[in-house]
């Protein structure tokens, strides 16, 4: 059975975010960036996962609050360095990621 589609968003920032903790760790030894993309892009794809099950709301609040920490952690980064890549988009992401999973968490309330 294929998961719902609410829970796409969830499951599509989690890999770019275990991805880009990846690319950030091999291209610049960054290990912040490593633990920081495991840790976020896996409580993400969990978080779709409890969506695809019968834990809707739980699953959007999770997601909410971990994009919401991105969202925080690398727009401060942005503000201090300047950098749109990866400090301005990710941040971007996870403000757009918070405000979708924050309407959905509502929904299922």
């Amino acid at each position: 059975m294929a998961p719902p589609g609410s829970a796409h968003p969830a499951f599509g920032l989690g890999a770019l975010t275990l991805v880009g903790g990846a690319v950030g760790y091999f291209k610049k030894g960054s290990k912040a960036s490593l633990g920081a993309g495991l840790f976020c892009g896996s409580m993400l794809i969990g978080s779709g996962v409890l969506i695809s099950g019968e834990n809707q709301f739980e699953g959007h609040a999770l997601a909410s609050t971990t994009s919401g920490l991105m969202a925080v952690g690398m727009g401060q980064r942005y503000l201090k360095t300047g950098k749109v890549m990866p400090a301005g988009i990710v941040a971007a992401l996870g403000c757009v990621s918070m405000a979708y999973h924050v309407k959905k968490a509502i929904e299922w309330k």
